[in-house]
């Protein structure tokens, strides 16, 4: 587990200027969250799309573009079109618990870095994808990507961040991937208008971007302080953190002591999976896997992963489903901006009960429609 940035539960308030090196750190948690996001916004468009099917899914194809009944039932039931979308998180799911060792071992700089590295691959394999296997295959190496990404980087942001600024920068990375959702939905929208029957290799290759902006970005910046400690480097720590802070020794050190002394007492957990599970910690742990557990259920990703399918399924035109799509992510930018103005402002509590209390609501009205 990493080091944290206090002890014994006693939450304080550090001094801290938003430094040109903070800045970078968002930056960098930004293009972490495009990855993620773009990835959850492309493949649904991408399987809406006539050639992306005829070449790779050609019985879908067939019931699709061929079938001219009114009956769209069970029309994208297909095995490997399954595979293509789920192989990708699957995937991510298991490189998430080695990330996490990784993420402890060799650092949070490295671990993004090694992420982004698979993660280019994978998209540079789907685009230019000539079978199913290399689709699948490209598809699994994105997953690892993501989940090496999304171990290290809300991390490095959060230890990088100044104390009464971390609620805010955290939730960069969350309006990062509701804009890597938004572009891949936007990408999806324009690319068959102007690149035809090759329109999904453009969508598919795109991921290269931001995973190669992620690369240059991890070369860049150093390394966090609290991964410095861990390493044995406390000088070296205390320099970053000065630089971090824009501060002084004297006034980065009441932060510092705090970093060493959470750091070896991180370092005298020898089986931290276990101490997890202590009575102490069961609603902190409970809640931790109830709300993203209970926020999968409510259905939202299946929106995200599959929105242009289940739009034509009910009769919108292909252009028209991909708009709406684009719509849909606009509205999920908005109210994340939205969160980030209120995350320090009124609180976490306040924010999760606002948002569960409003997803409820329109829960409660879609069903009724």
């Amino acid at each position: 587990m990493g080091a944290g940035g206090f002890v014994a539960g006693d939450v304080k308030n550090y001094p801290g200027k938003v430094t040109r090196h903070v800045v970078n750190a968002c930056v960098l948690g930004a293009m972490g969250g495009l990855i993620f996001g773009y990835d959850l916004g492309i493949s649904g468009g991408v399987t809406s799309m006539a050639p992306f099917l005829n070449k790779f899914f050609p019985d879908v194809y067939r019931k699709e573009a061929l079938d001219t009944s009114t009956n769209q039932y069970c029309k994208f039931n297909d095995m490997g079109l399954t595979l293509f979308t789920s192989s990708l998180y699957l995937a991510a799911l298991i490189a998430s618990f080695g990330a996490s060792y990784i993420t402890r071992t060799w650092g949070r700089k490295r671990t993004m870095l090694l992420g982004g590295i698979i993660f280019f691959i994978g998209a540079a394999l789907n685009a230019g994808a000539v079978d199913l296997s290399m689709l699948i295959a490209g598809r699994i190496l994105l997953g690892v990507g993501v989940g090496f990404s999304t171990q290290s980087v809300p991390l490095y942001v959060s230890e990088m961040a100044p104390q009464k600024h971390r609620g805010a920068f955290n939730i960069v990375f969350q309006l990062a991937i509701t804009i890597g959702i938004f572009i891949a939905n936007l990408v999806n929208y324009l690319t068959p208008k102007i690149a035809g029957n090759q329109a999904w290799r453009y969508s598919l290759g795109g991921a290269t971007i931001p995973a190669a902006l992620i690369c240059l970005s991890a070369l860049k910046l150093d390394d966090t302080p609290n991964t410095l400690l861990e390493q044995g480097k406390a000088e070296k720590a205390r320099e970053i953190l000065r630089k971090i802070r824009g501060l002084n020794d004297k006034e980065i050190e009441a932060e510092f002591q705090d970093l060493v002394t959470a750091s070896e007492a991180a370092k005298q957990v020898e089986h931290p999976w276990t101490r997890i599970l202590k009575r102490q910690y069961r609603p902190q742990l409970t809640m931790a896997v109830a709300i993203p557990f209970f926020q999968q259920l409510t259905g939202m990703n299946v929106v995200m992963f599959y929105a242009p399918v289940l739009l034509q399924s009910i009769g919108f035109e292909n252009n028209a489903s991909l708009l709406s799509t684009v719509i849909t992510g606009a509205v999920n930018i908005l109210a994340t901006g939205v969160s980030i103005y209120g995350s320090d402002k009124s609180g976490r509590r306040s924010l999760f009960l606002s948002g569960g209390a409003v997803m409820f609501v329109f829960q409660v009205i879609k069903n009724y429609l």
